[in-house]
């Protein structure tokens, strides 16, 4: 379908794929997560289907990202099976927004660096405020004396962690901008890093890639395995070794992460 000509208002699903789900986009190393990747984008054409004869813009598609991650986290405070079942649905459907937004976007010809930015907002306020929320439940939250606990520090500590460890990918565009360096391209051979010690840390991290567990699924997610542990142990201990493990890998992650960027050629 070229660009040129005007788009149906009720555009088929093949047509939908076409326009809002290229190559160019889907191929890219950072653009998928793995959920979006595995089944979310075979759901995500039939929702935006249902979007483009809203007024609903992209971006408040996108604000509706950032209001479900948000939720997500505040619905970790519920105690028990609950809270992390519902938690971890909505999970799911920031993510499934995530898609559309862009979907929208691009059938709309609407893409713009507003959208880009708000879905950075939606992306660092549920990484945020998820580990923060896994600290209170941890410390038994609402019951009281959950003050008294070291949890709630941890799980702050644990969420300082998860956004600088996000902030280091964006200080390399901040620096090469500043520079006037071209855009960096996504490509995995750029990420890679040049020495060749770090090269096979980085092999073998593919193995246990606990590095990838500070995205908002997979925090969702590893919290509600916590919760289920919690329900047969009688006590909160899974979730509470799941947040004391989640910030001392969290150290780990950022130094790994500083020396893969400091020895690549993202800053050259």
């Amino acid at each position: 379908m070229s660009d040129q000509q005007p788009r149906p208002a009720h555009p088929t699903i093949a047509e939908l794929r076409e326009v809002c789900q290229p190559p160019a986009v889907r191929g890219r190393r950072n653009a998928e997560h793995w959920v979006a990747d595995a089944y979310l984008r075979r759901l995500s054409p039939y929702l935006t289907r249902l979007l483009l004869p809203t007024p609903i813009t992209a971006n408040g598609v996108t604000w509706l990202m950032v209001a479900t991650g948000a939720a997500a986290a505040a619905a970790l405070l519920i105690p028990g099976l609950p809270g992390a079942f519902l938690a971890a649905i909505l999970g799911q459907l920031q993510m499934l927004w995530d898609c559309c937004d862009g979907e929208v976007a691009r059938w709309r010809r609407t893409t713009s660096p507003k959208g880009v930015f708000i879905d950075g907002v939606g992306h660092y306020t549920a990484e945020g405020l998820i580990p923060i929320a896994l600290g209170m439940r941890a410390a038994g939250f609402p019951d009281p004396g959950w003050l008294q606990t070291p949890w709630p520090f941890i799980g702050a500590l644990l969420a300082v962690l998860v956004l600088y460890n996000k902030a280091l990918n964006h200080l390399v565009h901040v620096s090469r901008a500043n520079n006037g360096l071209p855009r960096l391209e996504d490509r995995a051979d750029v990420a890679a890093p040049t020495h060749s010690g770090l090269r096979r840390l980085r092999s073998m991290a593919r193995f246990v890639p606990f590095h990838r567990a500070y995205h908002s699924v997979e925090l969702t997610l590893l919290a509600l395995v916590a919760a289920v542990g919690d329900a047969l142990l009688g006590d909160l201990a899974a979730t509470r070794v799941l947040v004391a493990l989640l910030a001392v890998l969290g150290v780990v992650t950022i130094v790994g992460h500083l020396a893969s960027i400091l020895s690549s050629s993202r800053l050259r």
